[in-house]
This record gives C-alpha cells, sequence and structure tokens, in this order.
C-alpha cells in the first residue's frame, strides 16, 4: 500500500505541484521557517538537510524581501512547494506513521533539491560576498 503511494512521487509529481504554486503560498512558506525547522529536528531522516534548509528560508526571505531576485520563479516555486509538503502532516504517507511517516518527505525534498540545487548555490555564493 505504501510502496504504490512512494511510487507516485516522482519528477513529474513534483513538477505538478510547483507549477500550482502562487505568489501567497511564497508568504506561507517563508513564515514557516520555525515549524518546518522543528518538524525536520525531530524526523530523523531529514536531519541531513537541515542546512539546506535554512539556506532555502534564507534565499526566500531575501526573495521577498527583494535583495535578492537573481533566481527563477520555477526554483522559488519549488522551494516552496517542498517547504509546504513537508510541512503538511496528512500528505501521501501521514507524518505519524512510525518508520513511514517522513519517506515521502524525504522523496520530496530530495527531487526539489535537485530543481534548486543550482540556483542555492549561486545564491551561497552571493551570500558570501556580501558578508
Amino acid at each position: 500500500m505504501f510502496k504504490e503511494k512512494i511510487d507516485k512521487i516522482d519528477e513529474e509529481y513534483v513538477k505538478s505541484g510547483v507549477a500550482q504554486i502562487k505568489e501567497g503560498d511564497v508568504e506561507i512558506a517563508a513564515n514557516s521557517q520555525k515549524e518546518v525547522s522543528e518538524k525536520i529536528l525531530n524526523s530523523g531522516m531529514l536531519k541531513k538537510y537541515s542546512e539546506i534548509i535554512k539556506l532555502m528560508f534564507g534565499m526566500l526571505q531575501d526573495y521577498r524581501k527583494g535583495v535578492y531576485r537573481n533566481i527563477p520563479w520555477f526554483s522559488i516555486a519549488a522551494i516552496t512547494f517542498t517547504v509546504l509538503y513537508i510541512l503538511n502532516p496528512l500528505d501521501i504517507i501521514p507524518d505519524f506513521i512510525p518508520g513511514l511517516g517522513y519517506v515521502d518527505d524525504f522523496a520530496i525534498m530530495t527531487i526539489g533539491l535537485r530543481f534548486m540545487e543550482t540556483d542555492l548555490h549561486k545564491y551561497l555564493d552571493w551570500k558570501l560576498k556580501e558578508k
């Protein structure tokens, strides 16, 4: 049952979710850093992404402020979709299911990261030059 659900999570699934992101969703995602950070730290499986998540939130914040705009909308939408998906406890596999609840979140994070990785590197380079 869960394998069938996980098999649905692929690049097309994430692209479809990213395509539905609106500007208002960015605001919601950007304001959920505390909740997402707590969830990641408590998940075990997603802990390895904690620094990347901080970077993603930094980029969202700088994008919203207009400080950093050298990023395609697709990457902003991919970050937003990833954050909102992780935030949702009742996603494809509900987070309360022991041992399996974060597998789908991990898959979304992994696929989403492939879409935004280059832009995260550019943002980090920009941040380092700004200091």
